[in-house]
């Protein structure tokens, strides 16, 4: 009798196979006295929408004439919405419902998921009706069938810049792979990428699940809901629209920081804030400067900047501002090149133009271009150390104050940025939105060091480091001054003119 229930359970198990929310309804023990679902009777409306628009995808893959296409979810939302639960919820139907899966599982930090993500998911797991088919330990469930534990699994895994291979190598041909990003807006670049090789294999279920609270407006997640969205199925969810939530908590802290203060756009509205929590410039400032019409006066000085490349990926970059307008000429980007090249590109580019200032990187291999623009005799050629003491003068008593001049030319565009117009460029977007910043022990603000932003996945600043570099120093505007018409014609003696 035993036998032919559980082969009865089997099928009914498996018939839920492109079904999530339907084996969600039938395998959890919803209304149950006795049980941690006794007060429920079905997951949350928008755990329930999510799971049917899974299935709905999966589904279409197997129609006529259509290909298996792997499915991906992002949910960026408040807090308390129950989205740990929805995880363990599709953890646990992609693993029921497709023998020998595999399931990856990983958050921002090692403590999140060791402490919040799996112990959560276990606790469901537990409520299956099927839970005898499946053994739980601390961060892995595995197959109870003899033979299949490292086949049909589900892992917690921890990711580092330096240890990749559990992502790298997350193949499984023919059958079903879910891998899972909890907190996903914590989760460096380079661990995306290398996931996205997963998606490669050709006739195999494949789920991609990233959750989160919003807190960054840069990175794969944030791409998630806008250059990526047209393969991404985005949605963004408001605490207060979810049953069983301390609306009372979040009207208080609506009247507290305001209904669209980056606080309650991250943790209550599920919304990208205008600016990261240590984002020292604005992704919302940004956008607005890519799309803001703008005029250069005759007389503003023509201004170049000139960052130079110290590593065999980044680049030397050559930008060009006049007053409010940095896109009269389009940005020069250099790879490969020596310092004697490089120096010689600027030395034309700045007769060329006939530019007002020339303010040059001269940290590391940047000595060597300055010293040889100087030989050249370009004009206006400034050597900056982005180390050295912040020193453009400031008599505002209010006044923000830089650890050093890299930080204090930054500084200095980010205020110039409500008002000035740049190139439409989409890695100086990147650039621009990417460097965090602290403060130092005297309270100076020290932006993020480019080791560090490669650390966390982003790669080197170049083109904005360049453009930042233009505002090195105020160059006095001139009846003469530089522009793409390059150097003014000097006018031929004519000796009848009165």
């Amino acid at each position: 009798m035993a036998s032919n229930l559980e082969l009865q359970l089997v099928e009914d198990i498996a018939s839920f196979s492109l079904d999530p929310l339907g084996f969600v309804l039938y395998a959890f023990p919803w209304g149950k006295e006795g049980t941690d679902l006794a007060d429920a009777s079905g997951p949350r409306e928008w755990q329930a929408d999510t799971l049917r628009s899974i299935g709905e995808r999966l589904r279409k893959g197997y129609q006529p004439e259509e290909v298996l296409m792997p499915v991906l979810q992002s949910i960026a939302s408040g807090h308390g919405i129950g989205k740990s639960a929805l995880v363990a919820m599709i953890s646990a139907w992609a693993i029921c419902t497709c023998p020998d899966t595999k399931i990856v599982i990983t958050a921002n930090t090692e403590p999140q998921l060791r402490t919040k993500t799996f112990p959560e998911i276990s606790k469901w797991f537990r409520l299956l009706i099927c839970a005898h088919w499946f053994k739980v330990h601390g961060m892995s469930i595995h197959s109870t069938m003899p033979g299949h534990e490292k086949t049909w699994r589900a892992d917690a895994v921890t990711w580092s810049e330096t240890n990749l291979e559990a992502f790298a190598g997350l193949h499984n041909v023919g059958r079903r792979i879910l891998l899972i990003f909890d907190e996903a807006s914590g989760i460096i670049d380079r661990v995306w990428e290398v996931a996205e090789g997963a998606l490669t294999d050709e006739g195999t279920e494949i789920v991609w699940c990233a959750f989160g609270n919003p807190t960054q407006p840069a990175g794969r997640f944030f791409e998630c809901f806008n250059k990526q969205r047209h393969r991404w199925h985005g949605r963004h969810i408001d605490s207060r629209t979810v049953e069983g939530t301390n609306k009372r908590l979040f009207e208080e802290w609506a009247e507290t920081y305001g209904e669209d203060s980056d606080f309650m756009r991250v943790r209550v509205r599920g919304l990208f804030p205008k600016s990261g929590s240590m984002q020292f410039i604005g992704t919302e400032s940004v956008n607005e400067a890519r799309k803001r019409q703008v005029s250069a006066i005759l007389t503003d000085a023509l201004v170049m900047g000139v960052d130079v490349a110290r590593y065999g990926d980044d680049q030397s970059v050559i930008f060009f501002r006049k007053g409010r307008d940095a896109r009269l000429i389009e940005p020069i980007r250099l790879r490969g090149v020596d310092t004697m090249t490089l120096a010689a590109r600027v030395a034309d580019e700045a007769q060329r133009y006939n530019a007002d200032g020339v303010f040059i990187d001269g940290g590391g291999v940047g000595a060597g271009v300055v010293d040889r623009c100087r030989q050249l005799h370009v004009r206006g050629v400034v050597e900056i150390q982005f180390g050295a003491k912040a020193d453009r003068a400031n008599y505002d008593v209010q006044a923000e104050r830089y650890a050093n001049k890299r930080a204090e030319m930054w500084g200095t565009m980010r205020a110039w940025l409500k008002t000035g117009g740049i190139p439409d460029i989409d890695d100086l977007a990147t650039d621009l939105t990417g460097p965090w910043y602290t403060f130092d022990q005297n309270n100076q603000i020290k932006l993020e060091r480019k080791q560090d932003m490669k650390k966390r996945g982003l790669a080197s600043p170049d083109i904005g480091d360049a453009l930042a570099l233009t505002f090195a120093y105020p160059v006095l505007p001139s009846q003469n001054a530089g522009g793409p018409w390059g150097a003014p014609q000097q006018a031929a003696y004519d000796p009848w003119a009165d």
